[in-house]
């Protein structure tokens, strides 16, 4: 028998309740010292008995459920709270990150993700694993250019900096035609290639000064080098080293690769937590999707590591996504609609979407796939609409020949 973690649950369902108390059976040392129905009647039992770890649905009183956990996280030392909704608003999960919810679950809940959830807050409590954020890795890659890969990236690293206030580091490994100081309008010092060539001396200090902070914000990024002999002569075993050093320093690092299989990319590949392999509706897209799934598996790589993004659509594209996940047998993972006058005005300006238009739908998407992304929010479900459509030529078939 090990310390026993009191836990408080609150959810004004009593089913859900119930459903909760089932579930904690199947996680060790978890002692649940009371049950509530409103948090407004909690918030003083949590306090007074210093209660560590608390389950809380905010689908109801929502605003008043926030500022209460804002307030239980100031006032209780190192508590940890899981926060339960139906709603999967992009806004409500940067909310409640922020007020200090250390996890974000839907409902209905999935037994494993909650257990999951609430070991790692267990873990967290007895000082088991440390109370940091482990760093992951997020590559952002097409086999062919034009896709839209590096505003994903830019953008995608931005939301993320802005949802979790962690150090996000944005690298460019494009190494000939990067073009992320571009679209963040920056002129950065340094680049990829001297910090490799001081590999040596590099420290948190070092890097933190190197990198191109953003804004004053807790972006920062790594440009590509000026030159293509200085980008020629970086190996991939320099590479691999960069990446675990980033790892130690940042609690994300996004990674923007060239679209050819090289051997600098594929170290890229390798040593990446997720891969968001983009593409957009259209046929060929879709073979290249094929592409790189077949070569993914040859090199060992998990369908887990693999999601798959659909840039740039439209309700009235005629191949769907349901289509694609049809053809490849695998799921779509997120779908990003197509705004090109918002994208094009926010390249043109050298500013994130979200600083351009925040009120766009583009804008929402990116903050929308930063959460997703997040450390401390789990994905349950597809992001897509599936629509009901009569099928009118053999799509399957285009890709069924031998």
């Amino acid at each position: 028998m090990g310390i026993k973690i009191d836990t408080v649950i609150i959810d004004s369902e009593e089913t859900s309740r119930e459903l909760i108390l089932n579930y904690l059976q199947d996680v060790e040392d978890i002692n649940v010292l009371q049950q509530f129905s409103d948090i407004l009647v909690a918030q003083d039992f949590i306090i007074e008995n210093k209660v560590p770890l608390v389950i809380v649905d905010v689908t109801t009183k929502t605003n008043i459920s926030l500022d209460i956990i804002s307030k239980l996280t100031s006032s209780v030392k190192n508590i940890k709270i899981i926060v339960l909704s139906y709603e999967m608003d992009s806004n409500l999960v940067i909310r409640t990150l922020r007020a200090g919810a250390r996890e974000f679950l839907t409902k209905p809940l999935i037994q494993n993700d909650f257990i999951e959830a609430v070991q790692k807050m267990k873990d967290l409590i007895l000082g088991n694993i440390n109370d940091m954020t482990k760093c992951k890795v997020v590559t952002v890659f097409s086999n062919k250019g034009g896709i839209g890969k590096t505003s994903l990236a830019v953008n995608l690293a931005m939301e993320i900096a802005n949802i979790t206030k962690e150090k996000v580091a944005l690298i460019d490994l494009n190494m000939q035609m990067g073009d992320i100081t571009t679209f963040l309008n920056l002129d950065p010092s340094f680049d990829t290639s001297y910090v490799i060539n001081n590999l040596d001396r590099i420290d948190e200090t070092f890097l933190l000064s190197t990198l191109e902070q953003y804004n004053k914000t807790s972006l920062y990024v790594l440009a590509d080098p000026p030159d293509i002999e200085q980008a020629e002569i970086i190996t991939p075993e320099e590479i691999s080293t960069l990446i675990n050093i980033l790892r130690n320093i940042f609690s994300y690092v996004i990674i923007d690769t060239t679209s050819s299989f090289d051997s600098k990319t594929i170290t890229a590949l390798d040593n990446s937590d997720l891969i968001l392999l983009i593409g957009i509706t259209s046929l060929p897209s879709i073979r290249n999707f094929q592409r790189c799934y077949d070569l993914f598996k040859k090199l060992g790589y998990t369908k887990d590591k693999i999601k798959l993004i659909i840039n740039r659509f439209m309700e009235a594209d005629k191949i769907k996504p349901d289509d694609i996940e049809n053809v490849l047998g695998e799921k779509v993972f997120f779908t990003i609609p197509n705004n090109y006058y918002t994208l094009n005005d926010s390249i043109e300006k050298g500013l994130p979407v979200s600083e351009i238009a925040p009120d766009s739908n583009l804008s929402k998407s990116f903050k929308q796939l930063a959460a997703l992304l997040s450390d401390n929010y789990s994905y349950n479900g597809s992001k897509h609409v599936q629509i009901n459509r009569e099928n009118k030529f053999n799509f399957l078939g285009l890709f069924n020949k031998k």
